[in-house]
């Protein structure tokens, strides 16, 4: 990657945590949809497998929850606090999205 690609990426730290719950998230989702791809390998019944893609939906919801509630206690304020009101459009248009 070059400088002018790296110089436009935001970074958040995270402290521990935060960081450790939304990696626990994370893992379980991920070993959702693994097992998700055995049910299908082997040939589970439709219903069974989408009740499980459900349960994912619910997880990653979940997760979004908790990402954009630390993203407005820490980054919204923080920015708003040093004057940058542009946060505020851009967090309108992460919940738009969310909404689809």
């Amino acid at each position: 990657m070059d400088t002018e690609q790296n110089c436009c990426i935001k970074k958040k730290h995270r402290e521990e945590p935060e960081y450790k719950k939304l990696i626990h998230r994370l893992n379980r989702i991920e070993g959702q949809v693994r097992g998700i791809r055995n049910m299908v390998e082997d040939e589970r019944y439709c219903v069974d497998i989408l009740t499980q893609v459900a349960a994912i939906q619910s997880a990653l919801h979940a997760f979004n929850r908790e990402l954009l509630t630390n993203h407005i206690k820490t980054c919204v304020v923080e920015d708003i606090r040093e004057g940058d009101d542009q946060v505020v459009d851009e967090l309108c248009d992460t919940i738009k999205k969310l909404m689809k």
